[in-house]
């Protein structure tokens, strides 16, 4: 019995089909956004929303799209103290749990992630004024927090 490759692949998605992961590079002006795809195997950068937007902007999100999960990045100094950021974020993970009570929440050490998303940005040959744009490196370091995330879960 031969079966077509799409057919195989319909019959493996049909049955692994989740909900997406929302990873959040929070900042006290911009946050970043990523998901994952529904397979909950890649990481793609969604946008960037104002801080004082994000709740409105996931409570659309989320109505739209089905989301398992909230993954924050989490701000250490290189004492794996939590750096003085997490003042601002703390906060806004009490109004996340309020406005998404059924959605758990994990916290992903981000150190790092601002630096490899400009070094990915060089790599990709974007020129110097591509590089400045702030919302850009902020998507990119969500999309590295959800990454690594995932990586994490798989390895375990």
């Amino acid at each position: 019995m031969v079966i077509e490759s799409r057919n195989l692949f319909s019959i493996f998605a049909a049955d692994k089909i989740m909900s997406r992961i929302l990873a959040i590079d929070y900042g006290q002006k911009r946050c970043g956004i990523a998901v994952t795809d529904e397979l909950a195997m890649i990481a793609n950068a969604v946008e960037t929303v104002s801080a004082k937007d994000l709740i409105d902007y996931l409570k659309i999100y989320t109505s739209k799209e089905d989301v398992s999960l909230f993954v924050i990045g989490e701000p250490k100094q290189m004492n794996n103290q939590p750096s003085d950021s997490a003042r601002f974020i703390n906060p806004f993970i009490g109004r996340l749990r309020m406005a998404f009570p059924n959605i758990p929440i994990e916290r992903m050490d981000e150190r790092f992630t601002s630096r490899m998303a400009f070094q990915s940005m060089i790599d990709a040959g974007l020129g110097k004024k591509a590089r400045r744009n702030k919302d850009l490196v902020d998507s990119i370091s969500a999309t590295l927090i959800l990454q690594s995330y995932l990586e994490t879960k798989t390895n375990k």
